[in-house]
This record gives C-alpha cells, structure tokens and sequence, in this order.
C-alpha cells in the first residue's frame, strides 16, 4: 500500500472504530446517564437566570458569584455538621438541611439585593442593570477571596474538606456496573435531584396563586399590576427565589469533582448557563429545560469522543456547546420557546 493510499485509509479506520465503540450498549447507557446528570446541572444553574429574567428582565451577571457563595455556605454546613453525623444515610440527611438554610439565606440576600440595588434601575436602560450587576459580582468575588484567605480555605483550588463531606455512597470508589456502563453514585443522585428540583419550580409556577401572578407579570406587568397584583413584591420575591435556586445549584456543585467549591466556579458556571438560557429562550422555564437537555447531551458525547481518544481535541465539548449557541442565533434568535419581547417592570 502506497502512503498515500495509507494516509486515506486512516480516517475511514477511525470511523469505523468510532462507529463501532459507540454500537455498544454499555457506552449508549454510559452517555444517557452522563447527559442527564449534566442536563440537571446545568438547568438548576441556569433556572435562577431564567426566573429572574422571565418576570423583571433583568440579566443577572452576579449569577455565577452567588452559585460560588451557595457552593461554599453549603460545604461549611456539611463541614460543621458531617463532623457530628455517622454513615451514608445522616449525611445525605445533613445535604438536605444544608440546602434548605442555603436556600433561605440566598433567598432572603436575593431579595435585600432586589430591594436596594436592582429596583431603583428598573426605569433605566438595560445597560444600567448589567453594569451594576456585573459590579456586583467583582465586589462578591472579592469579598468572598478576603475571607476565604483569611481562614485559609483554599480559595483558588477545589475546597477538598467539602468534596470529602460526599457519601461514599456516591464515590466513584462504589461505581457499579448497569447494562454494561460504569455508573457513578453521583450521577444518579444529580438526575434525581435535578429532577425534584425541576418538578418543584414548575409545580410553583404552575401550581400556586403567585406563580399565576408571576406568569401574568411576565405577559404584561401593567394589566396585572390594575388587577390589583403587586408586581413590586413578585420581582422582590421572584429575585430571592432565583438567588435561592442558584445557591441549591452550588450547593450540589460542591460534590462534584468535576468542579467544586472555588474561587473561579462562578465563571465557570455563568457562560453554560447564558448558553442554557439563550438557546432555550429568554425567559422561558420550558425551554430552559430542553435547552439544558440538549447541552447536557452534547457535552456527554463530545467528552465521551475525546476519553475514548476517538478525537484527540480536549477543548471539543466547549466548543460544540457553543456551537449551538451560535447556530441558534443565526437560525432562530429567540431561541426555542422564546418570544421577541420578553419581561418587563
């Protein structure tokens, strides 16, 4: 064979290879459960964006800060409270109380931020909101690096004490095999998890007299507010709510290897989830639902492309995750279930 003919046979092997490694049933189950463990990530990330922007309009650039202060507030609970629990089942019980007071105490800074920041820009330009959202998360960050370096609390890498507060339940050290595919304990508790808290915010929405009033807020805050709905208390209460879920989003991140309790977490989770938002639709629970579905498995399979060294290229699941952002805008700019106005105060 000449090396021409070699250098052409080279593509068409790897194909094949590549054809053939994703025929087996134990990598298909591996991506599904890898893409659904990222899907609930990254719409519990993205979900507080998405609230926040749906009924004020406001694009939140402190997002990624507070996920980081979720993330550390719920790894000192598990730190302080793991010390004085014994077994899987009393920590997972301590993760649940450590979300709940997360919760509360992003839900009730959410709201102070809504009342004395955000509020006195509403009749500004968007360009206001964003600047001083933005300022916010410089001042957060910075204060959050102060702190931490002042207890020495491993600010720039992952905070280990936390990722140890984990069950070993939901260790890779306890994976087990399902099908053929390597499932991680982990990933199973962030898809159920994710799931609960997904059905949770849509029963809210859905379900109660003031997610009624948010949805009719959202269509047209003038004709809700001569209704007599006090669209002033639905942003305050719908910031704090969307600052609460990020803080549940960071807390779950704190376990997660794949990006922990750190300084730069909030960068890290700020452009999946613009990406989640934007693809998805600006202001639209559904679609950010889909949407966080779609980036999920995309990210599944492109990571599984690059581990399985089918592709050689690290940087290819960010890469196609903005792919989509792209292709998105050129097609269809709204996004999936987005409408052309959206928002409003």
């Amino acid at each position: 064979m000449s090396p021409a003919t070699a250098a052409e046979a080279i593509p068409l092997v790897s194909l094949v290879d590549a054809v053939l490694h994703f025929a087996d049933l134990g990598v298909l189950v591996g991506i599904a459960l890898d893409g659904l463990a990222k899907a609930s990530l990254y719409i519990m990330i993205a979900a507080g964006l998405t609230l926040i922007f749906g009924l004020m309009g406001v694009l939140n650039f402190a997002h990624g800060s507070l996920t980081t202060i979720g993330a550390y507030l719920g790894g000192l609970l598990m730190v302080t409270l793991v010390s004085q629990a014994s077994g899987d089942l009393a920590r997972l019980a301590m993760f649940f109380v450590a979300v709940v007071v997360v919760f509360a105490l992003l839900t009730g800074f959410g709201s102070l931020l809504e009342v004395r920041l955000i509020r006195p820009l509403y009749d500004r330009p968007p360009l206001y909101q964003i600047l001083l959202t933005f300022g916010v998360t410089l001042v957060l960050e910075e204060v959050l690096r102060m702190v931490l370096q002042f207890y020495d609390m491993q600010p720039t890498t992952d905070w280990q004490e936390a990722l140890g507060t984990k069950p070993a339940l939901l260790s890779p050290e306890n994976s087990f095999l399902l099908l053929g595919a390597r499932v991680d304990g982990l990933e199973l508790f962030e898809i159920v998890f994710g799931a609960l808290v997904v059905a949770g915010l849509w029963a809210f929405l859905t379900r109660t007299r003031y997610g009624l009033y948010i949805r009719a807020g959202s269509e047209d805050a003038e004709m809700a507010e001569a209704l007599g709905i006090n669209i002033r208390q639905a942003f305050t209460v719908v910031f704090g709510i969307g600052v609460g879920v990020t803080g549940i989003a960071g807390t779950l991140l704190m376990w997660d290897v794949a990006w922990a309790a750190s300084i730069g977490l909030g960068a890290e989770v700020l452009l999946p989830a613009f990406v989640v938002v934007i693809v998805g639709g600006l202001g639209t629970f559904r679609g950010t639902v889909v949407a966080g579905i779609l980036v999920g498995f995309v990210d599944a399979l492109t990571t599984e492309l690059f581990t399985s060294d089918i592709v050689s290229f690290s940087a290819l699941p960010e890469l196609m995750i903005f792919l989509i952002l792209v292709v998105m805008l050129v097609v269809k700019p709204q996004g999936l279930y987005g409408v052309e106005e959206v928002g409003g105060h």
